[in-house]
């Protein structure tokens, strides 16, 4: 995939459709942060969101459970979102791949290339610098909401 390119319209809508078990790097509880009202949004469109944060673990975010890492989730994972730094975006397309996750998406602004390399040599698929909650709302997705186009 090139991801200097913009993805294709059916690349993304695919991806939504077919993942159900988001785990979120980077989940926080203050409902301030970006991270937060991405996780509610997902949550509230019905997927199976599981919020990540060593600092955070063992506590709630909007009554999930939070983990301390993608290693210790116990269950299968279709896709991680990386809510974390393009550096740290690496070491956790690792962890992604070593828990046998499908899809690793990381946010607006999180690019890492040689992370992308990893994954898609690893079978995975890859976005970069988007964001789910926006790809949610746009034309092509509206239908499976029961929205007006």
């Amino acid at each position: 995939m090139n991801h200097d390119e913009p993805y294709p319209a059916e690349y993304l809508a695919g991806i939504l459709k077919e993942v159900k078990t988001i785990a979120m790097v980077g989940a926080s509880a203050d409902p301030t942060k970006f991270s937060y009202g991405v996780l509610r949004v997902l949550h509230e469109t019905g997927y199976d969101m599981v919020p990540v944060n060593p600092t955070e673990a063992g506590g709630e975010i909007r009554g999930l459970k939070v983990y301390e890492s993608l290693s210790a989730i116990d269950r299968p994972v279709d896709m991680v979102e990386v809510f974390r730094s393009s550096e740290a975006a690496y070491e956790v397309t690792e962890e992604a791949i070593a828990i046998g996750a499908k899809v690793v998406w990381m946010q607006i602004g999180v690019r890492n290339d040689a992370a992308a390399e990893l994954a898609e040599a690893a079978g995975m698929r890859v976005v970069m610098n988007r964001c789910p909650k926006i790809e949610l709302f746009r034309p092509f997705w509206k239908p499976r909401l029961n929205q007006a186009i």
